[in-house]
């Protein structure tokens, strides 16, 4: 259990001037590096925390740094993470004023944010409304398409009926991308390239879509071969302040989960750079969006695409934190919590190079030592300690390896060595790949599309299938 801390009692100094805390306490929804990330920006802005776990997670590293914690209930998410009722139910019992979602679970769940008003707590993110309107995949790529970002060519609607999808195709042109509306992930989503696929891939994407959104919508979009992709990190306060930190590149990635991001993004010229934060400026102001998010883009060439809007914090943010110089979860909680966002739109200014690797572990089981690396420009982000338990139960994600140097080769290196040092015992993770990736002669090129990890991959194992990390 963790420590009972009297909640509150410093201040945060915006400016240089003592005020304070917005709120007293927040409860965080969340587990794992995000929730241990959201705790110690409470800490420095001087607000309480209490922390959410399943029995699995009674001796993780965010129960014993939060200043008060509650269990949920057993492991499976379903039975914890993810009960509403009973996160509301424990901020209540522990005095928060606010709520934080992190990323995942409930983060982007309109029913859970409304849940969280309505009952008079603060959701540290944007409006229910916001959140039902950007993830409805349908209804964003309308409202991009408003303030002037472009989009792929699609149907403007979902599509159930066999027919209907395949006189869209024809009319969007072959190869064509199935997705779910309400979704996300790779899931529900399936790539057609010719007419005969295209009803069996329909009823699949449509079935994994009902399964994992508890929405069968989907609808087709063409299919853009190997691009590139890019997202925008925004942070906007809900009365018409929007901030653009920087573009991030995210096209490493195996079967859509990210591997490596950094920023700024290779394909991305200034002139691109301009058109896509103006046109995304636009679209958060007009929403009145409150909080972080992450506006994402395909790029191919000279040409760029409006994809989707993750209305939260991404897992990747401390890129741009490192390149921007902004507390990201810090702002994102003043903006949300009554305190004014320190970050001036115009006084954004972006430096150096950052890269990220994500350290997933390939199983579950007990660290028995843990060698995190250290040195100028470099960041561990992680809930490991000595002696804990990665339970089965989870996402794979365990560590975010983040370096910042002055410019892409110099922050190669820095990474390279960093993943050197980085000794985790006990479990097995994807490290010694990461590494393989940072020196991988095309990845250093920084001339690749999504297909990179595929290439990678056979390359690494020839004859025989792609490597399971």
């Amino acid at each position: 259990m963790a420590k009972k801390l009297s909640a509150g009692s410093p201040s945060y100094r915006p400016g240089g001037r003592e005020t304070k805390p917005p709120v007293r306490r927040i409860l965080i929804a969340n587990r794992g590096e995000i929730a241990v990330r959201i705790i110690r920006a409470c800490r420095e802005l001087g607000i309480g925390t209490a922390a959410v776990y399943s029995t699995a997670d009674r001796d993780s590293l965010h129960v014993k740094l939060a200043d008060r914690a509650i269990c949920i209930g057993p492991p499976p998410s379903s039975q914890s993470y993810l009960v509403k009722s009973n996160l509301v139910m424990a901020a209540f019992h522990a005095g928060c004023e606010a709520i934080h979602p992190g990323v995942g679970f409930l983060s982007e769940n309109a029913e859970f944010a409304r849940l969280v008003r309505d009952r008079g707590f603060i959701f540290i993110g944007p409006d229910p409304e916001v959140i039902e309107l950007l993830g409805d995949k349908v209804r964003a790529r309308e409202t991009a398409g408003r303030f002037g970002l472009p989009v792929t060519p699609g149907t403007e609607e979902a599509v159930s009926d066999p027919a209907l999808a395949l006189d869209g195709a024809r009319r969007i042109g072959f190869p064509v991308i199935i997705k779910a509306a309400a979704g996300g992930g790779g899931r529900g989503m399936r790539i057609v390239r010719g007419e005969a696929e295209l009803g069996e891939s329909l009823a699949i994407a449509g079935r994994e879509a009902e399964s994992n959104f508890a929405d069968g919508r989907v609808f087709i979009e063409r299919y853009l071969e190997n691009p590139r992709h890019v997202e925008l990190q925004i942070i906007a306060d809900g009365e018409g302040r929007v901030a653009v930190l920087g573009e991030r590149d995210c096209t490493v990635q195996r079967n859509h989960q990210k591997l490596v991001e950094e920023s700024p993004s290779p394909a991305v010229n200034g002139e691109m750079r301009r058109l896509m934060s103006e046109g995304a400026v636009k679209m958060f102001r007009e929403l009145k969006y409150r909080g972080a998010g992450t506006i994402e883009f395909l790029v191919q060439g000279d040409k760029f695409y409006f994809m989707e809007v993750n209305a939260r914090v991404q897992v990747e943010h401390p890129v741009s934190e490192f390149t921007s110089g902004v507390d990201i979860i810090r702002q994102q909680i003043l903006a949300c919590t009554g305190g004014r966002m320190e970050t001036d739109p115009g006084a954004v200014r972006t430096g150096g190079w950052a890269l990220e690797c994500r350290i997933n572990a390939l199983s579950p089981g007990r660290v028995t030592r843990l060698d995190a690396p250290g040195g100028p420009g470099t960041r561990f982000d992680s809930f490991l300690y000595t002696g804990c338990a990665v339970p089965p139960y989870y996402d794979s994600l365990v560590a975010k390896l983040v370096v910042h140097a002055p410019d892409r080769g110099q922050a190669l290196a820095r990474m390279d060595r960093a993943l050197s040092e980085l000794n985790i015992e006990g479990i097995k993770t994807n490290r010694d790949e990461q590494r393989r990736i940072i020196n991988d002669g095309i990845f250093r090129g920084g001339d690749f599309g999504t297909s990179f990890y595929e290439i990678f991959s056979a390359r690494q194992n020839p004859g025989g299938h792609a490597a399971a990390q």
